[in-house]
């Protein structure tokens, strides 16, 4: 048995369903203490946070991760217990083995390589190990590094284990992301009988035209590292139930993922421009919940780049496709900021799992970089 998959299959056996940690976090500090890493626990609400630091010098390289995991869904639809990791034809199941345990079990090993190599290295190493992925988010890293900045502790380098590899380990990497804003959209008519329209405003008849604009509207054309902002509505509420009731409001949910050509209030005040030019008497509660980052070729991306040639022969495509993750509020507090993981097919699936001939070459993924950084 691997290093990797030895401590992979312990963080797997942990129940960490978010916002719970189940032990995983412990069981880290632990491991790393012989080493000379100092734990810091830090808890904010429900949510359990651990930073790890091994020495005070700069450059600061973090391996940023989550314990926590999403629900396992029907258990009977399952081909093993998801908290009890099996092997089968080379392939490792469990809840969380993609996303995100295996690279938070890489990060110790490629760690432990490294230290035993370069006792002393030029500069600091980090972990930075959150519950709160997978949940809301309010808790977890964007605490973290909120406590991080209010002590003045910066970091210069920061590889977040999200599974990003799409075919084969390594054959794409999170060098950015796109920004998320979401909008409740509530427009109010007037309720009456459907049979006597000409008494009631109806919500429903009224937004259509605004809402068929706005699904028209090409915000922008997206550059070299973005695809343009995308707009999409995902959930639209009218109506008491009742076939003969004209309702009094429709509710409407909608989402941009913008890139940096295009700023929040921009695009909020456009979606009002719209509204407003249809007539419409209507409120909108917004919600940001991630700015878009990008790391461009440097340093880190070059390291990277570059291990994962030699660890694995793959080449890599640089991408800031995809959802959110906790690498938006890293980069408010990091210079150079990416993403690497295991392939990502089957996360938040039934059955979850990762390929064992991975592990280890993910280690080493890591291992090299740090050697590049910090050797």
């Amino acid at each position: 048995m691997s290093a990797t998959l030895e401590l992979t299959k312990a963080l797997i056996a942990c129940r960490s369903v978010t916002p719970a940690d189940g032990g995983c976090q412990q069981l880290l500090a632990a491991r790393l203490a012989p080493l000379g890493f100092k734990a810091e626990h830090l808890r904010f609400g429900d949510v359990d946070n651990l930073w790890l630091r091994r020495g005070t010098a700069r450059p600061l390289f973090c391996f940023a991760g989550h314990t926590d995991v999403v629900p396992t869904g029907p258990l009977d639809q399952w081909n093993s217990d998801p908290f009890k990791p099996e092997i089968r034809d080379g392939v490792l199941y469990g809840r969380g083995a993609a996303d995100m345990k295996t690279s938070i079990a890489a990060f110790v090993i490629a760690i432990e390589g490294f230290l035993a190599q370069h006792p002393e290295p030029k500069g600091s190493i980090a972990l930075l190990i959150t519950s709160d992925e997978e949940g809301v988010a309010v808790d977890g890293t964007t605490r973290v590094v909120e406590t991080l900045r209010a002590r003045d502790e910066g970091m210069d380098f920061c590889i977040v284990g999200e599974p990003t590899s799409v075919k084969r380990l390594g054959d794409m990497i999170k060098n950015g992301r796109r920004g998320s804003l979401s909008g409740k959209l509530t427009v109010r008519g007037v309720q009456g009988h459907i049979a006597y329209p000409h008494l009631a405003r109806n919500p429903i008849h009224l937004v259509l035209p605004a809402l068929t604009e706005l699904t028209h509207i090409a915000w922008d054309e997206g550059d070299e590292y973005f695809q343009p902002t995308s707009f999409q509505f995902s959930n639209i509420n009218a109506g008491t139930g009742a076939n003969n009731v004209i309702p009094g409001s429709l509710e409407a949910l909608f989402n941009f993922r913008f890139s940096p050509a295009r700023a929040p209030d921009d695009l909020r005040a456009a979606v009002h421009t719209v509204l407003d030019r249809h007539g419409l008497d209507f409120r909108i509660d917004w919600s940001l919940s991630g700015m878009p980052f990008l790391t461009p070729r440097g340093r880190l991306v070059d390291a990277v780049v570059e291990a994962i040639r030699a660890e694995t022969g793959a080449a890599t495509e640089l991408s800031t496709s995809g959802g959110t993750s906790d690498g938006r509020f890293i980069a408010t507090h990091c210079r150079e900021v990416l993403e690497l993981g295991p392939v990502n097919a089957s996360i938040h699936q039934l059955n979850e799992h990762v390929r064992v001939a991975d592990m280890e070459p993910l280690a080493g993924i890591y291992r090299r970089t740090l050697e590049t950084l910090l050797a």
